[in-house]
């Protein structure tokens, strides 16, 4: 047998490579490629760019009310004027002006609900999952009561105790939809600490805290960023669902849901008031499911990236 077949055959298997980093050019060369995930980012960018530069895409204010301009049509429409090129509500406030600065409500809703709900349950699902035991099981116990409480019910209690308004939904909405994040990371972690490179830095004598944030958060990261980006969308329409039913942002501030609560009676008549929000609603929670479907394809190491 020749030497080198010997030393193929009695040599131990080489170590798994290290994850590799996306980089910045591989990552654009896959979002390119992916129709649905090209047409979400630019969904998601126009309406961010709506967000931040509001004040200079529009000269009404929001809650400027003018009763003479009351359910103006939109500009394309006979009656219509290129002032209001997306009409009037009942009170004669401005549609477009509405539309860019409720995109701001929706996005700071969202993406601040998540960051409270995912560190809670990024938090309590680490623990959960390392420590195991008593702990476990009363983490577990403890989302098990947070999912048998009616949301609503929840959020109209503590709004009735604290007041409505943007800080009190994004607490509220993070409060109630932590227990997902915490199921998810725990069943990460009970899979990744079993594995060799964790068991080795724990023989060598890393402490917990190092193995937490060293060796098992930087590999359950991924699968927490696809369920943070596609709970941005389920948050978009609770706010809006909230908002509508009168629970949610209160006026001077706008909310695309509470457009469409003003604009239902509205339908028959003054159909603009109540679909250009729904559109707007539709248009960015499809914006981030499609750009969260190709984050998680390419953030899952089973997908066979070229």
């Amino acid at each position: 047998m020749a030497a080198n077949e010997f030393t193929r055959l009695t040599s131990l298997p080489e170590a798994p490579a290290a994850h590799q980093p996306v980089r910045g050019y591989s990552v654009w060369k896959q979002l390119w490629s992916s129709k649905t995930g090209m047409l979400g980012a630019c969904l998601v960018f126009v309406v961010t760019l709506l967000a931040l530069f509001a004040p200079l895409l529009t000269q009404y204010a929001p809650a400027a009310v003018d009763p003479l301009n009351r359910l103006k049509p939109p500009a394309w429409l006979d009656g219509g004027s290129a002032e209001h090129w997306l009409g009037t509500d009942n009170l004669g406030r401005d549609m477009w002006s509405r539309i860019v600065y409720g995109a701001r409500v929706s996005l700071i809703v969202g993406v601040g609900a998540v960051l409270v709900s995912g560190a809670i349950g990024a938090v309590l699902g680490l623990l959960s999952g390392f420590y195991g035991k008593w702990l476990d099981a009363l983490i577990m116990r403890v989302g098990d009561a947070f999912l048998a409480i009616p949301t609503i019910l929840f959020m109209l209690v503590v709004m009735a105790i604290v007041g409505p308004g943007i800080t009190t939904l994004i607490f509220v909405i993070g409060v109630t939809n932590w227990v997902s994040y915490t199921r998810i990371v725990r069943s990460e972690v009970l899979g990744v600490k079993e594995l060799d490179y964790v068991l080795a830095a724990k023989a060598m004598g890393a402490n917990n805290f190092r193995l937490i944030l060293r060796h098992i958060m930087p590999n359950i990261l991924s699968s927490f960023i696809v369920i943070s980006g596609m709970n941005v969308a389920t948050t978009i329409i609770m706010e809006a669902s909230l908002s509508f039913l009168g629970l949610g942002i209160k006026p001077p501030d706008v909310s695309w849901g509470g457009m469409l609560s003003d604009g239902r009676q509205y339908v028959a008549t003054s159909w603009w008031v109540a679909t250009f929000p729904g559109i707007a609603i539709t248009v960015t929670v499809l914006g981030v499911i499609f750009l969260g479907d190709w984050l998680r394809d390419l953030l899952d190491p089973r997908m066979v990236k070229e």
